[in-house]
């Protein structure tokens, strides 16, 4: 079992920034990877960033150059640098591990998910 805590949420205008934190715990492997996903209500979920644990990214296209996924395996916690918001980043964030050193933004390749943090952005 994997557990997931996200902090960092929160309401900000359009052109700002947030950084979201998940810290893991319990049986984490050494070969994982993990991800930010995100979900409007009434939408599914979809794959925002993603990591190795050797550090190898992927984003979807909407965030390229303004989102940055990071690391510190040290202190089994993963983060999301959102700079210049949008209205349309708006959503819960969720953070996601799976076992595994396949690098993907697919939902259902990851095995352990957080509650989520709200993140709303006004324009």
């Amino acid at each position: 079992q994997v557990q997931l805590t996200e902090s960092g949420g929160g309401s900000v205008q359009a052109g700002g920034s947030l950084r979201l934190s998940c810290k893991a715990s319990g049986s984490i492997q050494s070969d994982h990877g993990m991800g930010w996903f995100r979900q409007v209500a009434g939408h599914e979920r979809k794959g925002v960033a993603a990591i190795t644990i050797n550090g190898v990214t992927t984003y979807t296209d909407s965030v390229k150059d303004r989102f940055s996924i990071s690391q510190d395996n040290a202190k089994n916690t993963l983060y999301l640098q959102m700079n210049s918001l949008k209205p349309e980043d708006t959503g819960m964030y969720y953070c996601a591990y799976r076992a595994g050193r396949l690098l993907n933004l697919v939902e259902g390749a990851y095995n352990y998910w957080g509650q989520g943090t709200q993140v709303t952005v006004s324009s």
